[in-house]
């Protein structure tokens, strides 16, 4: 038989269950396998009968076979035949609000027992005849009822087998200190699905604790109960999750005196798995308007509505301080951030805010300065303690105009960004083809591309991929123009175009000192019997001599010159090709030097 809830959990049918372990040993094996075989006949008659109910009766919230041993208590209680003791009995659980119908619905559910060949008894049931057996203090009925096997269930077993095991975990462990275990909430309303919380209530006595402290006790036997929360959902096989109030006897009388909502409604509506004539009594005095609350507790709900009230002035200021003023202010601040400023404090960013959008970039319409001025004025009135308290209607409309004011920021964003990806692709541009233009002259953009690619990528002076990067650049800054591009492209193409403009720069600096090696000559001579070296760089038309950390001039004569002037005819010369030194140059080298001759 197939268990709805758990596909692991026991297989076998409570009527068919042995004795006890002993006695199967002194079953022989033929009747043994009989008894197997009767089994799975009695199985597939049940699952045959669960479908036949289902199809007629699909609102049925629960079908379960009762343990074998409780059937006494059913007999005695609710005045079964003796004679039916070996049937099995099956128990049906239809809605509250089918009450009306029980007669019909159980002839026709004995019309399908009928039918099969099994000897059944049928109990049908609704939630509330369930809980009348708990409020009756018939607890061992009601623990049969929990733990009978499910054949079908949309929660409400699944609910109270777990609260069940749970209650007996705990009772086992600490029965005498448990005044009362009690379940509410949609269990007890009949509207448990199969992932319901189950709530339930545990009083404990701590009317004779003696040896630690009341605070100590519950919190210990709360650890404990808690503790067997997980157990009891594993034990059950079911996904409802139990939630559990722990309150002492002491607390929770004082709690029934001070006229507590949630204690009095526990009261009402709980129903009792297992009580020491405690919850009952309290139960039935306040079904005769015998609790109430005393006048001090009066006075304390009395004087909660004028706590309301504050407490609603003062959240509606928070709203105001924490959620509308710092809602429009710190997304001011991210966009004067984003424009490229430093952000400013909380007192200079209207002003801030009006200069840079308004004023000067016209980017942003002065009522959405007006929207942030009165609330930053709002708070600061409150700061000076002259706002103490704001209307529910002025807070609406603060909450309207923040929403207008954070849409019309997410537009300015992307004009700010579009503005900024502009400037950017814009400078990557200029700064790429002012190199190229160092490099190949100034010509147009076609020319230079084509040049690049002919005479410095082809020829393997840079990478392949230079060429690609340079045609991206370009490409990017068309599509941008067009409204086509995005911010990923933008970065794509600032991040090649810093590797290109390295390599532009290098290939760049190669030429210069390739120019510059053509127009340097390094000089050999003797002094005072020690060998020198000196450096002739010809340059610009004029020619230059450093020797021992001086700079000369040679023209028809050697005279002293700097390094100023040394530098700017060596830049002059980088757009010449030809490099000429005159024969006069070397006899004053002569004159200067002695005797000398050119190394490498």
């Amino acid at each position: 038989m197939k268990n709805d809830e758990n596909p692991d959990s026991r297989n076998e049918i409570p009527e068919m269950a042995l004795d006890n372990k002993y006695n199967a040993k002194k079953i022989p094996a033929q009747e043994m396998s009989e008894m197997q075989k009767e089994m799975e006949k009695t199985k597939k008659e049940l699952e045959k009968l669960k479908s036949a109910i289902l199809k007629k009766f699909s609102f049925i919230q629960s079908i379960s076979v009762l343990p074998p041993q409780s059937i006494k208590i059913f007999i005695q209680e609710e005045e079964v035949p003796k004679e039916t003791e070996k049937h099995i009995h099956l128990l049906v659980v239809i809605p509250e609000e089918k009450f009306k119908e029980v007669q019909k619905i159980k002839k026709e559910i004995v019309a399908e027992v009928e039918k099969t060949k099994q000897k059944i008894w049928l109990h049908l049931k609704t939630p509330v005849d369930v809980f009348e057996i708990c409020l009756d203090s018939k607890f061992e009925m009601a623990s049969a009822i929990a733990m009978s096997f499910p054949l079908h269930d949309k929660g409400f077993l699944g609910a109270l087998r777990v609260a069940e095991i749970h209650k007996s975990l705990v009772l086992q462990k600490f029965e005498r200190y448990v005044v009362s275990y009690v379940v509410a909430g949609s269990l007890v309303r009949g509207e448990a699905v199969k992932t319901s919380d189950v709530d339930i209530f545990i009083v404990i006595n701590d009317t004779d604790v003696k040896r630690m402290p009341r605070v100590e006790l519950k919190e210990r036997l709360r650890a404990i109960i808690f503790q067997y929360i997980n157990e009891a959902g594993a034990l059950a096989g079911v996904k409802n999750k139990l939630s559990p109030q722990v309150y002492l006897l002491t607390e929770f009388w004082e709690s029934v005196k001070d006229a507590q909502p949630v204690i009095f409604t526990f009261i009402r509506d709980g129903i009792p798995l297992y009580d020491r004539g405690t919850f009952m009594p309290w139960k039935a005095l306040l079904k005769m308007g015998k609790l109430k609350p005393s006048p001090e507790a009066i006075d304390m709900f009395m004087s909660m509505g004028d706590k309301t009230v504050k407490r609603a002035k003062l959240a509606l200021l928070d709203i105001l301080i924490h959620d509308v003023y710092w809602g429009v202010l710190t997304p001011s601040q991210a966009l004067i951030m984003l424009y490229g400023l430093p952000p400013p404090t909380p007192k200079q960013t209207v002003r801030e805010m009006e200069k840079i959008f308004l004023e000067k970039e016209k980017m942003l319409e002065k009522k959405y300065i007006t929207i942030l001025e009165k609330i930053v004025g709002l708070y600061k009135d409150y700061e000076h303690e002259k706002l103490k308290e704001i209307s529910g209607t002025e807070i609406d409309k603060l909450l309207k105009d923040t929403e207008d004011y954070l849409k019309r920021l997410k537009e300015l964003r992307e004009q700010i960004e579009k503005r900024t990806q502009e400037k950017t692709i814009e400078q990557i541009y200029e700064d790429v083809f002012s190199l190229l233009e160092t490099i190949l002259g100034k010509k147009s953009q076609e020319k230079i591309i084509s040049d690049f690619e002919s005479q410095i990528v082809r020829t393997g002076k840079l990478p392949e991929h230079s060429i690609r990067t340079l045609r991206d650049i370009v490409n990017a800054r068309t599509e941008f123009k067009k409204g086509k591009s995005n911010s990923h492209k933008i970065e794509e193409a600032r991040k090649s175009s810093a590797i290109l403009m390295n390599e532009l720069i290098d290939y760049s600096q190669r030429k210069d000192l390739a120019v510059l090696d053509k127009t340097k000559m390094r000089l050999k001579y003797s002094h005072d019997g020690k060998e020198k070296f000196a450096e002739l760089i010809a340059a610009n038309g004029n020619v230059f001599l450093i020797k021992e950390n001086q700079i000369k001039r040679i023209t028809n004569k050697i005279e002293n010159s700097n390094l100023e002037e040394l530098s700017h005819a060596v830049d002059e010369q980088k757009a010449k090709k030809n490099v000429e030194f005159n024969s006069h140059v070397f006899e004053l080298l002569k004159k200067e030097l002695g005797s000398f001759e050119v190394v490498l």
